[in-house]
């Protein structure tokens, strides 16, 4: 595909809910000479109308200028501009290969024009032609809005006795901007008059009445800035990412992603012999389409300074490219591709490579760029500055590295907002200030290699002088000598001549017989600051240490010294935390004496402090244990102490020994706390954790009954092992689940089961069996009393020599199921629906299978009874 092409449509001007035919226009004037105390003006007008409008064709436009006053705003003149020649019609006439969306783009063009005197003036005119009803559905300002253009004719306060003619923006052809794509757009001007131009986005006006289509100029005129829409301005009308040149005027950047028309205003400055005498206007609407080219795009350079790895991304976007493939420009070798949107590659070594992109490989919309790659990492910019105060030079020092190539450029800005004097291009400059106060210092710097970077740090500009004191207030003894420290940017001078050596430099040895403050003045060319150090003097040095006393073993105590001294040395070291502080930490094993010995230049002091080590008491509260619930435990407790005591002490016999016995309900700590006298009197705890084994859940099995013959098995839980008493007619009276077989001379039995746990806790339950004579049968009462009362309040069956129930079902004399279940020793509770029935007989039916696995069924009534 074509490379480089520029694909923009503009459309100037503002669009009327009754003229949406007018697609834009430029408001310009030509001075054409003087005669007396006038100037004779050419007015023109280019207007603008898309081909495909249904709107009034461009013929029947009237363009109704008015001439106002710039200090008043009051009209002046007025005229109208009669169209001359003959329509022109522009369409974007080639075909633009690989373009997605494209749209249809053409423009019919007429020019209208007059002349016009004006009186000099020393304020100057504004010319403006007001008009109803921007096109509908901008972006960047939503609503039905007017518009109004105009040029400035600046007066003799400007331009004296020379004259002006307004620039005039370059025509151009029809062009495409497509959404969220690159694109640029030249909107330089051209002046007649030779002036400097420059360029700026700024506020399109609002104006004209939908009432009144070509109603005559007003006889004041008031400009109102257009009121733009969220994120945008007048001075960004198409976002953030789209600037124009102040030198060129080129309008470039990404273009919005929302296809539309968008306001975009433009001031053009002229300048001349450097005083800016005219601001020109030009307002038009830039139509973004919903279209992107298929192109590839890399930036012209890649330098990195930081690694050997880079990023590449494509800087064009289109919803059309289907592949990519990246060659990252390594010489001899074919692994240096990729084929993803954005790709890092990291390179083996330093150098400049170039790196080639192709999108839509072997396709017919495909496309190619190349850009050069420089990978020198280790550029590590910094600087140090040398100064304190204003008035007095700063030195700026460079201390930029580079792993690669040479640092070679540097731009220094010095933070004087009050000048733009402040600048330096050399590798260590110096600058002064005139002012105090925190300057942020800018330095970029750069490389042979073409790395560039910024390094901005905040630097205080004192009002003096800087003067760093080693200390300020010390101590020494009336024999001794003592060298005062100083430094900073500067010269030293140090006041009292007295005992002083040295006086004019930063280290003066003093050596005063009585306490004196020594004053140092520090000068740094027309800077000065001044400082003080107090030199305290005593005649004698004691040293005093608190009363001897006593601590715990393996505690420590804080030696505490009374003493001006400056220097200490304590012996023994041992059990000491430091022996050469004032005051260390002593942790003696045994009783010890420690002597103090203290310095101050040549006086010398000594004292000492005995310290006394007692035991700690000893608490033994025993082992961690277990009992069964219900079971009492004897403690064993051990102390060396002078009292101890036991917590808690809630079911505990003899708490006041060290063998005291307990019965705890559940799992409990006892805690055994020994308390010292003397010189040691802290208390020291142990503890033993009892843990109490929970009940043992002994289950023999629910009384039951049997059928004379039919064997009966026991089912016996809770524990691991099982003993049954009596053992008669027991197949394994120490099993959980023996079988019993009765003879006939057994009515009923009670069995014992006593079960034991794996932690030999033991627990017991029983169980009555209940033999009938009469074999396998279901018993059922003949009647029952549902009040609550806590005897026969229920009814169910009694299924003797039964292993199974197949139903119980009871029915009122209306046959209605009242009651049903499977389940045995379930039974009916005389209600049906949570509703109490009445007394009267129920009819009922039950059927089991007993243990021959023969079915039993029986049928009757049972009387209820309230």
């Amino acid at each position: 595909m074509k490379k480089g092409l520029l694909i923009l449509l503009m459309l100037t001007g503002s669009v009327s809910l009754f003229a949406a035919h007018i697609a834009g226009g430029e408001l310009i004037y030509e001075h054409l000479g003087s005669s007396g105390t006038s100037d004779r003006y050419k007015i023109t007008m280019r207007l603008f109308r898309e081909c495909s409008s249904n709107g009034p064709r461009l013929e029947s436009e009237t363009v109704y200028v008015g001439a106002y006053s710039q200090s008043t705003n009051q009209l002046v003149n007025s005229l109208i501009l009669p169209m001359i020649g003959s329509l022109q019609t522009i369409r974007l006439q080639d075909n633009i290969p690989c373009l997605v969306g494209s749209p249809d783009v053409c423009y019919q063009v007429a020019i209208y024009s007059a002349e016009i005197d004006l009186p000099k003036s020393p304020d100057g005119y504004t010319l403006a032609w007001a008009r109803c009803c921007r096109a509908n559905n901008l972006m960047n300002a939503p609503g039905q809005l007017g518009a109004t253009y105009i040029a400035k004719i600046p007066g003799t306060n400007v331009l004296g006795n020379d004259k002006n003619s307004s620039p005039q923006f370059v025509v151009k052809d029809t062009a495409l901007v497509c959404g969220g794509n690159d694109f640029v757009l030249d909107f330089g001007a051209s002046d007649s008059d030779g002036d400097l131009l420059t360029y700026a986005f700024c506020e399109a006006y609002v104006g004209g009445s939908t009432t009144n289509q070509n109603a005559p100029p007003p006889g004041s005129l008031s400009l109102s800035p257009l009121p733009y829409g969220t994120t945008y301005t007048g001075s960004q009308p198409l976002g953030p990412t789209v600037s124009i040149d102040p030198q060129t005027g080129i309008i470039s950047g990404i273009a919005p992603k929302t296809p539309g028309r968008y306001v975009v205003n433009v001031c053009v400055t002229e300048w001349r012999n450097g005083v800016a005498i005219n601001q020109h206007r030009k307002d038009f609407i830039l139509k973004v389409g919903d279209c992107d080219i298929i192109a590839a795009k890399l930036n012209p350079e890649y330098i990195n300074c930081d690694s050997l790895t880079q990023s590449f991304h494509n800087e064009a976007n289109s919803s059309q490219i289907r592949s990519y493939f990246w060659d990252f420009g390594v010489a001899g070798t074919d692994s240096d591709t990729a084929n993803i949107p954005e790709p890092k590659f990291t390179y083996a070594d330093t150098g400049t490579y170039t790196v080639t992109l192709i999108i839509n490989r072997n396709e017919e919309c495909s496309d190619t760029a190349t850009a050069k790659v420089k990978i020198y990492p280790g550029f590590k910019p910094g600087f140090r500055v040398d100064g304190s105060c204003f008035q007095a030079p700063f030195n700026f020092i460079d201390t930029t590295k580079a792993a690669y190539g040479t640092v070679n450029s540097w731009r220094w800005e010095f933070g004087n907002q009050a000048t733009n004097n402040d600048t330096s291009r050399l590798q260590h400059p110096s600058y002064t200030y005139t002012t105090s106060g925190t300057r942020n210092i800018t330095l970029v710097v750069g490389s042979s290699k073409g790395c560039v970077a910024t390094v901005v740090t905040p630097v205080d500009v004192l009002k003096k002088p800087l003067i760093n004191l080693a200390f300020r207030d010390t101590l020494i003894c009336s024999i001794d000598s003592l060298q005062l420290q100083a430094s900073g940017r500067g010269t030293f001078s140090w006041t009292p001549n007295y005992n002083i050596i040295d006086a004019n430099t930063a280290t003066p040895v003093v050596y005063p017989k009585d306490s004196t403050t020594y004053y140092v003045k520090m000068t740094d060319g027309a800077c000065s600051n001044t400082d003080s150090v107090k030199v305290n003097v005593i005649k004698l040095l004691t040293v005093q240490l608190e009363a001897d006393t006593a601590i715990c073993g393996g505690d420590s105590i804080l030696l505490r010294v009374h003493s001006p001294a400056l220097a200490y040395s304590w012996s023994p070291a041992n059990g000491l935390s430091d022996p050469n502080i004032k005051s260390p930490k002593a942790a003696p094993l045994s009783q010890t004496q420690y002597i103090v010995t203290a310095n101050l230049g040549k006086c010398q002091d000594k004292d000492s402090i005995i310290i006394r080590v007692s035991p700690y008491p000893i608490a033994n509260a025993g082992r961690d244990t277990s009992l069964c619930f219900g079971e009492k435990l004897p403690l064993s407790g051990n102390v060396t102490s002078t009292s101890f005591a036991w917590s808690p002490t809630t079911a505990m016999l003899h708490p006041n020994t060290l063998n005291p016995v307990v019965a705890p309900s559940k799992s409990t700590t006892y805690i055994l706390t020994a308390t010292g006298r003397g010189e040691c009197p802290k208390s020291i705890a142990d503890s033993i954790f009892v843990k109490v084994i929970p009940p043992v859940p002994a289950f023999a099995g629910n009384d039951t009954s049997i059928s004379l013959g039919e064997p009966l098995v026991l089912n016996a839980t809770g524990g691991e092992k099982y003993a049954w008493s009596p053992e008669t007619y027991l197949s394994d009276p120490n099993s959980a689940s023996p079988t019993a077989v009765f003879g006939n001379n057994v009515d009923s039995i009670l069995y014992s089961v006593k079960v034991t746990t794996v932690d030999g806790c033991v627990g017991h339950d029983e169980i009555r069996v209940v033999v009938f004579k009469t074999g396998p049968q279901i018993f059922i009462p003949d009647a029952f009393t549902p009040n609550r009362d806590g005897r026969n309040d229920n009814l169910y069956p009694v299924l003797v020599g039964m292993k199974k129930l197949d139903f119980f079902r009871i029915y009122n004399r209306y046959g209605q199921l009242l009651f049903n279940t499977s389940e045995i020793n379930k039974a009916w509770d005389g209600t049906f629906g949570g509703k109490e029935q009445p007394s009267g007989t129920f009819i009922f039916m039950a059927q089991a299978v007993n243990y021959k696995g023969e079915t039993v069924l029986r049928k009757g009534t049972v009387l209820l009874i309230r």
